[in-house]
């Protein structure tokens, strides 16, 4: 009864999407899907041709994450986007050969109803596209309906088109968070939080019905920072100001049809079809006759997309021949406590030993001189983080320069877990810090009561029934929870001052579990310099004077069943959707719910980010 809304809500959770996903695949029968994966692994295994004068295409709405590692069945369940089919490194990769590439005539950025990529994640993705603007080849972006993270890359094009019924949207952002409390008052669920740090707001949707004050200012200071990184990438390829992006956001919201054009967001209002015969020309191929064509292919032209092209370009740090070798690891997800060499590779999750392991092993590796490690994550248990630190550490003593390199987060644990890196890199718009500790404990007596159950129980010491969920807390047993919160915090601050190099007094005054931006961080000393992953593996191999003899691996890679469910969920379910509003809330209940189901630290302390980011 410790953790009752883990396993009464997430659990519940949990099993539906077992079953529902377990029906649909029963439905499609075991040889037809045996079919289907072994055609897809078979095509999947050969790269495409590339025809010349080809124009690449880079559907926005392409989730690229990380690393392919993991797969969420949720996407299926829920309808949403479709597992990433390349990662960010192939696509940083292809888009870099597709400049140089004499078939590659054109890239086509091609809008959707959702970003897939993450903040960070697109600000490795725009200097590639720069450079592919600088080699002289021309860029389209078409959309309907431009939101302002879609647009910010959009932006970059030689040519932007706005549906004649479209809009573009600059509106700016907002974050919104579901405070809980009332409902579970009326649910007889009592809720009793221990914790350190005034901007630690993880636990106020469950304890208050309003944003609190450090709340409300440390959000606002991160919107403003995201927000300003958007206006500064947008504006200038545009021949605009950041301030005529604000003015648009504070007195229009929505620039519709011709007015984009007139004040210069969009460069032409199209439909598909025209945008089409412009890519058409590009190609050669010409418009399309009025008569003997087959009218299925109007909206067709010479293309390949980016996944696919990323399957014709070779890594050239992964094929060099050397002894020497870079690991890039990857941390995705919540940390957990525990976990085995499979818990690594779990949808949105860090096993905490599973990791540990990792890094153990390629500490013993002979062959690898330096390690970066790949966080995206908004932490999770304290015990799992420091065991996860320590193997970094033993990294170092044994000689291996550890570079971290944060992704669209790197929060809370996942701070956690880089603090003592040789160095570390961060985007502007990564969300970064909340240095905090808390522990959450829930009762049921008034639940029982409305309910007609009730417990009792026998114990052989005080405290022995401490972490009872069927009463509240006593004020010397809270006093003992919070000296623990109080120890764990300490320690966080001690980590991050030996690590970074700052006194502790300063470590203590930005701490606070206060949220940062990645740019922010830089200014703080949190974070060493701005910058990709591909910066931090170069800065790995400068710190363990590799020269150019070295050769990069990753780890950990997608076993058999992870590859043949993210290739059928690929294949099969490739669609984004865009969700009503009931459907939305609905859904953030979930993700709420897996995000519970996750939390196992022993002891019932986490240090985790208290929300997550969404452009709005």
């Amino acid at each position: 009864m410790r953790q009752f809304l883990k396993y009464t809500l997430a659990s519940l959770t949990g099993s539906v999407l077992f079953f529902l996903l377990l029906g649909f695949l029963l439905a499609l029968g075991a040889v037809g899907l045996a079919g289907v994966l072994m055609a897809g692994l078979s095509e999947d295994s050969d790269a495409p041709s590339v025809e010349k004068d080809t124009v690449l295409v880079y559907d926005l709405s392409t989730v690229i994450p990380d690393s392919l590692a993991a797969v969420d069945p949720s996407a299926i369940v829920f309808g949403g986007p479709a597992p990433g089919e390349l990662t960010l490194r192939q696509a940083v990769l292809a888009l870099e050969a597709a400049a140089s590439d004499d078939r590659i005539t054109a890239l086509y950025l091609k809008g959707s109803t959702s970003m897939g990529a993450g903040l960070a994640t697109q600000a490795e993705i725009y200097p590639v596209i720069e450079a592919f603007k600088a080699a002289g080849k021309p860029i389209l972006a078409y959309d309907i309906s431009w939101d302002e993270q879609e647009y910010a890359l959009a932006a970059l094009a030689d040519t932007v088109y706005l549906n004649p019924f479209g809009d573009i949207e600059m509106n700016g952002l907002y974050a919104e968070t579901m405070y809980q409390a009332e409902a579970l008052e009326k649910l007889g669920v009592g809720v009793q939080v221990t914790r350190v740090g005034r901007y630690k707001s993880a636990v106020e949707p469950l304890i208050r019905n309003t944003m609190s004050p450090e709340e409300r200012e440390q959000t606002q200071r991160l919107l403003w920072d995201v927000w300003q990184n958007l206006l500064n990438t947008a504006a200038p390829s545009r021949e605009l100001t950041p301030q005529q992006f604000q003015a648009v956001a504070n007195r229009q919201g929505f620039l519709f049809g011709a007015e984009a054009e007139t004040q210069n967001f969009a460069d032409a209002i199209a439909y598909e079809d025209e945008v089409i015969v412009a890519l058409r020309e590009l190609t050669g191929e010409g418009p399309l006759a009025d008569s003997g064509d087959d009218p299925g292919d109007d909206l067709d032209f010479r293309q390949i997309d980016l996944a696919d092209y990323a399957k014709t370009v070779d890594d050239p740090l992964t094929s060099r021949r050397s002894d020497n070798q870079v690991a890039l690891v990857y941390a995705e997800g919540t940390i957990v406590d525990g976990g085995d060499d499979e818990g690594l590779n779990q949808s949105g999750v860090i096993a905490g030993n599973a990791l540990a392991r990792q890094l153990r092993q390629l500490r013993q590796d002979d062959e690898v001189k330096a390690v970066v490690l790949r966080v995206n994550s908004p932490g999770g248990s304290a015990t799992a983080s420091e065991i996860i630190l320590r193997e970094v550490r033993l990294l170092q003593e044994a000689g291996k320069p550890v570079v971290v390199s944060m992704g669209n987060v790197a929060a809370s644990g996942g701070y956690w877990i880089a603090s003592q890196a040789d160095a570390i890199l961060a985007q502007p718009t990564t969300v970064t810090g909340s240095i905090g500790v808390f522990g959450i404990f829930l009762n049921l007596e008034d639940l029982g009561t409305k309910v007609g159950v009730n417990w009792d129980g026998v114990k052989t010491a005080e405290l022995a029934d401490i972490f009872t969920s069927t009463r509240p807390k006593t004020e010397a047993e809270l006093a003992i929870l919070q000296r623990t919160v109080d120890a764990i915090y300490d320690s966080f601050l001690d980590r991050v001052a030996e690590g970074r190099d700052l006194e502790r007094p300063v470590v203590a005054e930005l701490a606070q579990g206060r949220v940062w931006s990645g740019k922010a961080a830089l200014d703080l000393g949190l974070v060493d310099e701005l910058g990709g992953v591909n910066d931090a593996i170069a800065t790995a191999a400068e710190l363990a004077e590799l020269a150019d003899d070295w050769r990069l691996r990753e780890y950990p890679e997608p076993d058999d069943w992870q590859q043949f469910l993210r290739l059928f969920l690929t294949a099969e379910t490739a669609r984004t959707t865009a969700y009503d509003p009931l459907t939305t809330q609905v859904l953030e209940f979930v993700d709420e719910a897996q995000l519970i189901r996750a939390l196992n630290d022993p002891r019932g302390i986490y240090s985790i980010m208290p929300y997550r980011l969404v452009v709005k």
